[in-house]
């Protein structure tokens, strides 16, 4: 419920703005909740339904922050019960595109949206990896991108490993999605994370001076 989430989070997000020079993010889709988040220090919105619920569309537009626009198919309960797509990532590229234009319409610059293709979210294994594989596609819309891979399902599918055990598969997902475009990375592991991303920004700047 709205009161539930404000009361775990608003007092956490009150606290860490006093704390940390990090932006914080709130994960969201509630416009009473991205309100009162915001005034209480998170400087991004991160909504899975992309501002698809009843005034969260309205409520961002007013609020002066990063706004990140995610693909979720079906509702969360149900986003995994055969998920079907025409063509990955065709079909995410235009949801995305009409989702950008809904917050142009409704006065959100490009400048405030990042987005995210949401792996993992009502996508079998298969539409994972045809994502990641075709992820530089959404670099069309000159947005960053953020990936969201860690720990996910689909490294235990590919790997065995139970979710405790997925670092290096991570890693490796990190790795590839920044190589195809992704500008953010969401993990669970930073420190290793933020490594490897060093090697690969390190080599991907090399070759441009070259």
């Amino acid at each position: 419920t709205v009161e539930v989430e404000l009361e775990r989070i608003v007092p956490l997000i009150r606290r860490l703005s006093r704390e940390i020079t990090v932006p914080i993010s709130v994960d969201t889709s509630k416009p009473e909740v991205m309100k009162a988040a915001v005034e209480a220090g998170a400087a991004m919105i991160n909504d899975v339904y992309a501002l698809r619920q009843e005034g969260a569309m309205e409520v961002a537009s007013n609020l002066d922050v990063a706004i990140c626009l995610m693909h979720m198919q079906a509702e969360p309960s149900m986003m995994q019960d055969k998920p079907s797509y025409q063509d990955i990532p065709g079909d995410i590229i235009e949801f995305i595109s009409r989702r950008l234009e809904a917050c142009r319409s409704n006065g959100i610059s490009l400048d405030r949206i990042v987005i995210d293709p949401g792996f993992g979210f009502g996508k079998t294994h298969q539409h994972n990896l045809q994502l990641l594989a075709k992820l530089e596609q959404f670099q069309k819309f000159e947005v960053p991108i953020l990936i969201g891979l860690s720990r996910k399902s689909t490294l235990g599918y590919l790997t065995g490993k139970d979710v405790d055990n997925r670092l290096s598969s991570g890693i490796s997902a990190a790795v590839i999605a920044v190589q195809r475009g992704a500008n953010i990375v969401r993990t669970h592991d930073v420190e290793s994370t933020v490594d490897a991303l060093k090697i690969v920004h390190a080599v991907m700047q090399t070759g441009k001076e070259q």
